[in-house]
């Protein structure tokens, strides 16, 4: 074993299966129920999927999309991907039919994870294209010949199957329409990701005691700076909510320690504060908006603590967040008010990115199946 520091991803998550074997790495929520994976079985279950990957003919400098929500198939499958030295490039599942065509006409890859049935539809109207599919529920594989099943890709190796990821290689890259509707992106090499994982480490005194919870859309290039990179630089728990519809709920269950989000993240989450607050001529009310003006005497201060601010934190699932993080844009100057009312430091963190138009790798992406009258429009959904 080499006391050389890690220098990618796979580099990183292999020296936390090494340090740490049993200790929980990811968790995830499913009809209700968390499930749990250590770091070895993280680091097995990336090895054997990059494995299979391999085998169907995945190599170094290949892209993989992921058509996903934030689930824990698309972060370990964008780590084998990784492992293999290709990039892993996640979209929005809500991506409109004309922006997923040009993303496919210009990056042109041949590997693509689907979340569910609708997405391996959209994806197989395209030739070419190795669909995986998630099959949440484990259903009956999809019985299309260019479909594979995500259970079936992993291969169980009675050794090891080395990493050939670099640090130089890129680990992630992340597209969208620019506002003249060419398609732009940014790229990022594990150099870059595992220097800037590092910082936010540091400077938010992140450990492997840390709690963290990933329910934004995982095809912001956020989630990889400061919620990925982090995790397996420092080993904290990475947890996965059932949907966007139980976030809330799921994030109050878990009481994360890290909570990274948006302005509008934060915006929605003090919605949710305001609801709970009685009617403006309450004095819970007129305590809260007392606190937020910093005005109360000391006993004043107490009693909105224990009273309301405390439970507060409890409701919205604040109650042991130390790193709160807004990317890009900082809160607007009323919900900034609310969380430092409720004593909620939220720090701001840079979202900036070098967006480049992105030049087609081929004239045009394959014939499509689907044809209405001749038209090269992809169906309605």
């Amino acid at each position: 074993m080499t006391n050389a520091q890690p220098s990618t991803l796979p580099d990183w998550l292999r020296h936390q299966a090494q340090q740490r074997p049993q200790a929980i790495a990811l968790r995830h929520k499913r009809l209700g129920a968390w499930h749990a994976l250590s770091w070895q079985g993280v680091a097995t279950a990336v090895e054997q999927l990059a494995a299979g990957l391999a085998q169907h003919g995945f190599a170094a400098g290949d892209a993989l999309l992921l058509v996903s929500h934030p689930r824990e198939e698309a972060l370990l499958l964008s780590l084998a991907a990784q492992w293999n030295g290709g990039v892993a490039i996640p979209l929005d599942p809500h991506l409109a039919d004309d922006a997923l065509r040009s993303v496919l006409t210009h990056i042109a890859p041949r590997f693509v994870f689907a979340e569910d049935d609708n997405q391996i539809d959209r994806l197989l109207a395209y030739e070419g294209l190795r669909v995986i599919d998630a099959n949440p529920r484990n259903l009956a594989s999809h019985p299309h010949a260019a479909v594979t099943d995500y259970r079936a890709l992993s291969i169980h190796n009675a050794g090891s199957f080395a990493s050939a990821a670099r640090p130089h290689d890129d680990a992630f890259a992340f597209v969208r329409l620019d506002a003249d509707g060419q398609l732009v992106e940014q790229r990022f090499p594990h150099a870059t990701l595992v220097r800037e994982a590092q910082q936010l480490v540091a400077t938010e005194k992140l450990t492997a005691d840390d709690e963290a919870f990933a329910a934004r859309a995982f095809a912001a290039a956020s989630q990889a700076r400061y919620l990925i990179a982090p995790w397996v630089l420092s080993g904290f728990r990475l947890n996965f909510p059932e949907s966007l519809a139980t976030r809330d709920n799921d994030r109050r269950e878990l009481a994360p320690t890290l909570v990274a989000g948006t302005r509008e993240t934060y915006a929605r989450v003090a919605q949710l504060v305001d609801d709970r607050l009685p009617g403006a001529r309450s004095w819970r009310r007129r305590l809260i908006n007392r606190a937020q003006r910093k005005q109360g005497a000391p006993l004043a201060r107490a009693l909105t603590w224990w009273l309301i601010t405390r439970p507060l934190r409890e409701v919205i699932g604040f109650s042991r967040t130390h790193a709160a993080l807004v990317i890009g844009p900082p809160l607007d100057e009323k919900t900034a008010a609310l969380f430092e009312a409720i004593r909620v430091d939220v720090r701001a963190w840079p979202d900036t990115g070098d967006w480049r138009r992105v030049e087609p790798k081929r004239q045009a992406v394959a014939q499509q199946r689907y044809a209405t009258d001749g038209a090269s429009k992809q169906p309605a959904y």
